[in-house]
């Protein structure tokens, strides 16, 4: 039996390796070409202080010049001493560089198009080889077909018999947006690089509030993805907020969640005033205090600069202070 776990470097790049019970996690993380930072192997120095998100483990000795009690208290490991009892997460405060680590790049093949509305595009890609371990949340950088570029889209779903799912915003002219609208077809091959970055869902240990800006609703469906099949105790609510009709997609999602969550609840608005929406404005028009739970809550944002500042400065006013707000801005021209 074997746990795995979620290597997250500083500079975004996370790395899956596994890990028997008795295997101190530097050793594993070693057996695949992982250099973890380090300067002793029995507790005393300290280089390889990590935090642990989540997980269960057991830690062996150390002194309190490499790591304190207190530390130990907060999730921080030494992971010289750490022994994985579970599937864990782990932040190694280091670049993936300086570890000598790379993003894995996987070839893959478009297996679905889907037009979703005038302005938004869902596809989905076929990935061979093993299951594809990413963190709900996380994105890929995508090859763009006939070019050299690449372009970044957060997955959308979770993992399922290969395939992968994600959202593109529909900007006319846009390279990768044109490449889906106009000449993709089910097979063409390409090539994803990754999982990358610092958004993704933690351990469940309180009321989550879920902020969705148009096709920043991509990371959200993963996460509820994972929810769905992990199970979860706690209040779960999401705003999710777009522009204009055409581009509020896959509520009928958010409804199948719904009745497979226990406790998940979501609410959407449309910010033109000429729309027929029940609720029309912007995120921070409908966030009734009840989501807020009293700051007792974390929050996670996807959406443009602009809507993450206006939330930002929207909870200030209130005095509202989140246990944790994770979020991840995104310019759709940057995306296209």
């Amino acid at each position: 039996m074997t746990h795995r776990i979620a290597l997250n470097f500083e500079d975004g790049v996370t790395r899956f390796i596994e890990a028997r019970p008795d295997e101190l996690v530097a050793d594993a993380a070693y057996r695949l070409g992982l250099n973890i930072p380090m300067d002793c192997r029995d507790g005393a120095c300290g280089t390889c202080k990590c935090h642990c998100e989540s997980g269960r483990y057991t830690l062996g000795s150390f002194i309190d010049d490499a790591m304190t009690d207190e530390e130990a208290e907060q999730g921080y490991v030494l992971t010289c001493q750490m022994k994985a009892q579970s599937d864990c997460v782990i932040n190694i405060p280091a670049s993936s560089s300086l570890c000598k680590v790379k993003p894995s790049s996987l070839p893959a093949t478009v297996a679905e198009i889907r037009q979703l509305s005038l302005s938004t595009i869902g596809f989905s890609l076929a990935v061979a080889g093993e299951p594809l371990s990413y963190l709900p949340g996380q994105y890929v950088n995508v090859s763009v077909p006939g070019t050299t570029q690449t372009r970044s889209y957060s997955f959308s779903s979770m993992s399922r018999d290969g395939a992968v799912e994600f959202l593109v915003r529909n900007i006319p002219g846009g390279l990768m947006s044109s490449y889906l609208a106009k000449r993709a077809a089910p097979g063409d091959g390409l090539t994803i690089t990754g999982p990358v970055g610092s958004f993704y869902l933690r351990e469940v240990k309180r009321p989550l509030l879920f902020l969705a800006g148009g096709t920043g609703l991509a990371p959200f469906l993963a996460m509820l993805d994972e929810l769905k099949n992990i199970g979860s105790d706690q209040p779960i609510h999401m705003i999710y907020g777009v522009t204009s009709d055409a581009d509020l997609v896959e509520t009928d999602k958010l409804t199948a969640f719904a009745a497979q969550i226990a406790g998940f609840t979501y609410s959407t608005i449309v910010a033109d005033p000429a729309s027929g929406h029940d609720r029309k404005g912007y995120v921070t028009n409908h966030m009734p205090d009840a989501v807020l739970h009293g700051g007792d809550v974390d929050l996670y944002l996807c959406g443009p600069p602009p809507m993450v500042d206006a939330v930002r400065t929207h909870l200030a006013e209130r005095g509202v202070v989140p246990k944790s707000f994770h979020f991840e801005k995104f310019s759709p021209s940057e995306g296209k």
